[in-house]
């Protein structure tokens, strides 16, 4: 496939406009992330109805994942990038009618669905974008820098946004950070349409949806599923993706009991603010941290690992938080801002092992299968360990949480024997 010109872009402008989509998308994102399960909750929803709620998005994205990815790899992953931000702006505006009128549960799950459709746009398309991009313009550092700056960026965002959502909320009410989310939702379509440009990439505008979608699926097989140091890797992210998410969300109502004011919104928003300042740490530190491995899968493997202990050690508070008292929310809050950390610091290395080996004509849709198979992860751990707080606490959900993330090891192990040639990381790469 020919190579389209790059019409004059650097490496440090695709890079630009990258960090800016990262800070408008995060941004928009965050402003509900900290208040978003008492969202629910305060619509009238329990815990297990809530958490069903999320893992309804993760069905979505389950569900059209791949065909988005497919979209992106065929008509562009601007225009996708495009889609997902209007799709997410939709989706957000119901939200907000369905609170308003105590929606019920059908309501949020077909609106939760339409949520994950919207993120299925950015997923894989987003990145695919940056890889080319940079490959068109002849960039020559290393990956792991980029997408490290890039969830710095994000993790100032989340910071911000999530910081404000909850503060927002306790000022005025839950229904306003969401409002604040679609506003900003509007400015990245139009940032999108005026700064990106598919480069490295030619959409194939000159066969049928229905043929380029076959080539690129059975292309994306080969370079995904047939591609073994990939597929491992994909196995891998329903219990490390899956278990993220419901440790995320659950910490907000979590810290809330721990310091014994259910309606301290921004001790909620709290949560979302620690992991956004793990990221930005996080992505600082990965060009430092990669020079303490040989392989990333080293770095990998033992970043899930102390994830796995670190989610138990949270277990362990919650369990004894009447005899620890304000001690425990405390303990909390470091036990979080560690596992924060170390899930920021492995996110770019594992992004870089990936797509050091996936073909650029499926990167899309190879990234959004990879997506997908996280979100799998989320459909079945967000309900499931939903319902455990609900019957046995918090606290347990967490043990399960650290018991079901270190199932991801083994196959972590298989793809660092895979000997994969993206898995050496490089001393002298700037």
């Amino acid at each position: 496939m020919t190579t389209p010109p790059t019409n004059g872009h650097t490496a440090a402008q695709v890079q630009r406009v990258y960090l800016l989509l990262t800070l408008l998308t995060t941004l928009a994102a965050s402003f509900i992330w900290g208040v978003n399960t008492l969202f629910l909750l305060d619509a009238g929803l329990n815990n297990t109805e809530a958490f069903a709620a999320n893992a309804f998005f993760s069905i979505g994205m389950v569900i059209f994942e791949v065909p988005t990815g497919v979209v992106a790899d065929t008509r562009g992953r601007r225009f996708s990038f495009m889609l997902g931000a209007g799709t997410l702006l939709l989706s957000t505006v119901l939200y907000l009618a369905m609170w308003q009128i105590e929606a019920p549960f059908i309501g949020w799950a077909l609106a939760s669905i339409l949520l994950g459709l919207g993120f299925t746009f950015f997923s894989g398309a987003t990145e695919a974008w940056l890889v080319d991009a940079l490959n068109a313009t002849g960039f020559t550092g290393n990956l792991e820098t980029v997408f490290g700056r890039g969830q710095t960026i994000s993790g100032i965002a989340m910071l911000s946004g999530s910081v404000l959502g909850g503060i927002v909320a306790q000022l005025t009410n839950l229904g306003v950070p969401y409002v604040l989310r679609a506003i900003m939702l509007g400015v990245a379509l139009l940032a999108a349409f005026w700064f990106m440009r598919d480069l490295g990439f030619k959409p194939k505008t000159d066969v049928s949806t229905r043929e380029a979608m076959a080539d690129i699926t059975r292309g994306s097989i080969d370079g995904g599923l047939r591609n073994r140091p990939v597929r491992w890797m994909m196995l891998a992210a329903p219990f490390t993706g899956g278990i993220g998410i419901y440790a995320f969300y659950a910490m907000q109502p979590f810290l809330l009991e721990l310091y014994g004011d259910p309606t301290a919104y921004s001790i909620a928003g709290l949560a979302a603010a620690i992991v956004a300042g793990a990221q930005i740490v996080g992505g600082l530190s990965v060009p430092i941290v990669r020079r303490y491995f040989r392989l990333r899968t080293h770095a990998i493997f033992l970043a899930v690992a102390l994830e796995s202990v670190i989610l138990g050690a949270i277990a362990v508070v919650g369990f004894n938080m009447d005899s620890l008292g304000i001690t425990a929310f405390y303990l909390a809050i470091a036990l979080l801002v560690m596992w924060a950390l170390v899930f920021a610091v492995a996110g770019p290395i594992r992004q870089a092992f990936l797509n050091g080996i996936i073909p650029s004509e499926q990167r899309a849709t190879v990234l959004s299968f990879d997506s997908l198979m996280s979100s799998l992860g989320g459909v079945v751990a967000q309900p499931a360990l939903g319902r455990v707080a609900d019957v046995s606490g918090y606290a347990a959900s967490y043990l399960v949480s650290g018991v079901v993330s270190a199932v991801a090891l083994p196959f972590i192990f298989l793809a660092q024997r895979e000997r994969s040639p993206s898995d050496p990381i490089d001393p002298t790469e700037p």
